[in-house]
């Protein structure tokens, strides 16, 4: 059984999905309309859980080793970046449950990013309509690498920055088609984000989903 003193996890609202789905964007919006907590997944993990997992390095006897984008992009395989990627989202969620622990709030916690895996989520949950999973269409995700310069650029030093780029592509929509399929096996919803709906409006469609547990 999960350590849930607070029924903190039960309680809490998911958003996970694929990159540049608008995750952030809809829980923020929800969290401002409805007065929820909103967290973050993308900032605890680029900063205090890569702490965190350099601090279990040094207790296990093991050197801590910097990402090396070369290895990462260019020497793997699309198919050994994609493993890397769900072994790590395994490691990094109990910090995410020990962060959501820590949150004990009168009003309804919404978590989103691509790290929380509807097969990590769906254990904690008393419910699995506190989650749903956003994906981009292909050509929405095609309408982004050319419109969005964060989206469409990798931000290491390769030897290769195209093939880099396209191996980073093709990763994201491995794991996002991987988080598709195990939504859909726990009865998990899934949004397909196409670009027809400016923010606002998806925004809406996400809390009309949650709407009992927002009441």
């Amino acid at each position: 059984m999960h350590w849930d003193p607070f029924t903190t996890l039960q309680r809490a609202l998911w958003i996970g999905g694929g990159q540049w789905a608008g995750k952030s964007t809809v829980a923020g919006i929800i969290a401002q309309r409805y007065g929820l907590t909103h967290y973050h997944y993308d900032y605890h993990d680029a900063r205090g859980h890569l702490d965190r997992q350099t601090a279990q390095q040094l207790r296990r006897g093991e050197t801590p080793v910097e990402p090396d984008a070369e290895s990462m992009w260019i020497q793997s395989t699309v198919e050994q970046a994609v493993d890397e990627a769900l072994t790590i989202f395994v490691e990094r969620f109990e910090y995410v449950q020990d962060d959501l622990r820590a949150l004990v709030s009168p009003r309804p916690i919404i978590a989103d990013g691509w790290g929380l895996r509807p097969e990590l989520v769906a254990p904690l949950t008393s419910s699995p309509r506190r989650m749903v999973v956003m994906v981009p269409t292909e050509d929405f995700r095609q309408c982004q690498l050319r419109q969005l310069q964060r989206a469409s650029a990798l931000r290491q030093d390769v030897s290769d920055p195209e093939l880099a780029q396209q191996n980073r592509i093709a990763r994201d929509r491995l794991i996002a088609e991987d988080a598709v399929r195990n939504a859909k096996r726990l009865n998990i919803r899934v949004i397909e984000v196409d670009g027809s709906r400016d923010a606002q409006a998806m925004a809406g469609l996400v809390a009309e989903h949650f709407n009992e547990f927002l009441s």
